[in-house]
């Protein structure tokens, strides 16, 4: 039976005992696993204790008090410094259960992948979740598909259940950093980056792992569950009041490293991307025309919106924007609206979207002091915003407008 690492990173998290015993136990193989974990604990959690763990030899435990952690993806970078030649490696979250006999499955799963023509298959997902309270499973296997980019640029994803029948894993744009099984080898190719902190993570790892030969595969049956919400648990985000201008770091790596809005990496920053850069087995430009997103204008495929299998396709590109803004409510100047329009134009004064809201959303505006809009649309990034109201007596009144 073939070896793999196992990597965890935890921070303050009740579930991972639970996860450790749920692997052990269903896997068929447990003697074949290296489990490493960054332990990033609190002296507050009496209950967070690995000590059960400190003799088995399957257990490589760094031990890092939480407030010397560094961030999601430096504990992932520490795990991965620990690789030592494993067969395969499963990176995983510490809140997970498994079904029975996962390692034999999904190792099965991969050699099936290189006999059919992939020598680097990554299977990767977000997994469908469960629930620690009531230990409640979503009973099909989930993928991921396209929701949007972020304001600061980065590409964020949604899951789907997988109902079609497949006799074999779907072809996958994206990669989930809470699982994520593949050759051993991926740890020195395609390791974390340290710099970054949360965001861009996935978007990016998916790219570098694209481009340095691996093709990404999302599983066609139930592996393990994942719990997604870690409510009421310490994050590390609560106790680290610095996480804003890390992840502002992360952003802007993410931006540099695929080229988002044609930002440019310059040959200091290209220095910093040094074991964290794109592979040359397959280009930027090869991932785009795969995946349907073009970077350099935040553009994607209307086939890839609709989550069709991923291949290269001649049809146009498309913008889909998540834009918000903010306003103060003494702009406006009567309490009569009808409706309140919202538009977007381009340098040219075009409109590039409208939305009009109508009396009950006016109402509940009334009730702020600073107004909220969010807008979703597919179309070209704005140059302005514009908030013009219709009041009942006074017809189309003053525009309130901003500049982005």
């Amino acid at each position: 039976m073939k070896s793999i690492f196992v990597q965890i990173a935890s921070y303050r998290d009740p579930e991972l005992i639970p996860t450790l015993n749920s692997l052990l136990e269903n896997a068929k193989y447990p003697d074949h696993l290296t489990i490493c974990i960054a332990h990033q604990h609190s002296k507050e959690d009496p209950w967070d204790s690995l000590a059960l763990f400190h003799q088995d030899k399957r257990f490589i435990i760094i031990d890092i008090p939480c407030e010397d952690s560094q961030g999601t993806c430096w504990a992932r970078n520490q795990v991965q410094q620990h690789y030592n030649n494993q067969d395969y490696t499963l990176q995983l979250d510490s809140h997970h259960r498994f079904v029975k006999d996962w390692d034999e499955i999904l190792i099965n799963t991969l050699v099936d992948l290189q006999q059919k023509g992939h020598p680097k298959p990554l299977l990767t997902t977000y997994l469908p979740s469960y629930s620690p309270d009531s230990d409640k499973r979503e009973p099909k296997p989930w993928g991921m598909s396209f929701d949007k980019f972020t304001p600061e640029g980065v590409v964020f994803f949604l899951p789907y259940a997988i109902d079609e029948k497949l006799n074999s894993p779907r072809p996958a744009r994206f990669y989930s950093a809470h699982f994520a099984f593949t050759l051993g080898i991926f740890c020195k190719e395609v390791p974390h980056d340290p710099l970054f902190y949360f965001h861009g993570e996935e978007i990016t790892i998916a790219v570098r792992a694209y481009t340095w030969g691996y093709d990404l595969f999302h599983p066609h049956i139930l592996i393990a569950w994942h719990e997604y919400t870690r409510q009421g648990r310490a994050k590390h985000w609560d106790d680290h009041q610095d996480w804003v201008t890390q992840n502002d770091v992360a952003y802007s790596r993410t931006r540099m490293l695929l080229g988002i809005d044609q930002e440019i990496c310059s040959p200091c920053s290209k220095k910093t991307f040094t074991g964290y850069d794109l592979g040359e087995e397959r280009s930027l430009k090869d991932y785009e025309q795969y995946s349907g997103i073009r970077f350099r204008d935040r553009a994607v495929q209307p086939s890839t919106l609709n989550n069709n299998l991923p291949q290269k396709r001649t049809e146009p590109y498309v913008n889909k924007v998540n834009y918000n803004f903010r306003f103060y409510k003494s702009s406006f100047q009567n309490t009569d609206y009808v409706f309140v329009a919202v538009i977007l134009e381009d340098k040219q004064g075009k409109e590039i979207y409208r939305k009009d809201f109508q009396k009950d959303t006016i109402q509940q505006w009334y009730l702020q002091d600073i107004i909220n809009i969010e807008l979703e649309y597919m179309g070209s990034l704005p140059y302005k915003w514009v908030v013009w109201p219709y009041s009942l007596k006074n017809k189309w009144v003053d525009r309130i407008e901003h500049i982005i």
